[in-house]
């Protein structure tokens, strides 16, 4: 079985001043529900993909924004949990708050769509035993977090140095070392959780065999359209690609992201090599014989 599943954060701007521990815009902006969706949306009718948008309950509470999931969800996209409110912070938490951040996104995107979701992305990545139980104790089908990746796991630490360094907090938080031994396929989660278990699906984000380099968005459009092939194909082979990408994937500078040109990597790529990178990453790995899938119907064919 190859199956390749294609997944979306829906994390809105502020969400990025907050990374790179920057004041936050005065003005709400909302580009990734009024323009990324959109031009994902018609990415993935062109290639023939359903996607999985993990989408941030709290945001929903913009019409405009509730409509717009709603649309994606009634052409056959599915539409999964990334909490409440996205706090980077989640598992600092009691357990109490993460059960109502992870309840009130499931909430949220059921009054928006009509339906609950079943799966569930942490932000960040950042995962715990704790936070695991919560999501079993809620009925949780499938977790898409666990990122078994050394290069994007020493990347975080060190962004989060460097900015402390200039005077800045993040709000990111640095996930433990021993999440480098989870599995890279999918498995059910144990105790503690990068061991194999009987606990709720798991979908790692994808790593490539051998040097398990990321096959993110960034790592997608930063490497061009050469560098998104030679990404893709180091992954052939694996049964499920797990190809994971952010709403600020197909946005650009063009579109009002000026104040992040100089802190967030791929901002001052223009949106149609962003694309064409993607697009040869879904082709090369279509040629190699995947089928593709939405995460759901990932986590039930591997369960």
């Amino acid at each position: 079985m190859r199956l390749c599943a294609v997944s979306v954060d829906l994390d809105e701007i502020p969400h990025y001043f907050a990374i790179h521990g920057l004041p936050m815009p005065k003005s709400e902006a909302f580009l990734v529900y009024d323009i990324a969706i959109g031009r994902l949306v018609t990415l993935a009718s062109h290639l023939e993909i359903p996607l999985t948008f993990f989408a941030v309950g709290a945001d929903l509470a913009r019409e405009r924004s509730a409509a717009t999931l709603r649309a994606a969800a009634g052409v056959g996209h599915e539409i999964a949990n990334h909490s409440l409110h996205h706090r980077y912070d989640l598992t600092l938490q009691p357990p109490s708050v993460i059960a109502d951040e992870i309840a009130g996104g499931i909430a949220a995107i059921r009054d928006a769509i009509g339906a609950p979701p079943v799966g569930f992305r942490a932000p960040g990545y950042t995962v715990t035993d704790e936070l695991f139980t919560i999501l079993n104790d809620l009925g949780v089908e499938y977790d898409s977090s666990v990122f078994p990746c050394p290069a994007y796991w020493a990347a975080k630490r060190a962004a989060i140095a460097l900015i402390s360094k200039r005077g800045r907090k993040s709000h990111s938080v640095p996930d433990t070392a021993r999440v480098l031994t989870a599995p890279t396929r999918p498995y059910r989660v144990g105790t503690p959780y990068w061991k194999r278990g009987d606990g709720i699906v798991e979908l790692p984000i994808q790593v490539t065999r051998g040097l398990r380099l990321p096959l993110i968005g960034t790592s997608v459009v930063v490497g061009g359209t050469i560098g998104a092939r030679l990404l893709a194909s180091m992954c052939i082979g694996e049964p499920l690609i797990n190809l994971e990408l952010h709403g600020i994937d197909l946005l650009d500078v063009a579109d009002g992201l000026s104040v992040l040109n100089d802190y967030q990597p791929d901002v001052h790529i223009a949106k149609s090599k962003k694309i064409a990178a993607l697009e040869a990453a879904i082709t090369t790995i279509r040629h190699a014989g995947y089928s593709f899938v939405t995460l759901a119907e990932a986590a039930r064919a591997f369960g």
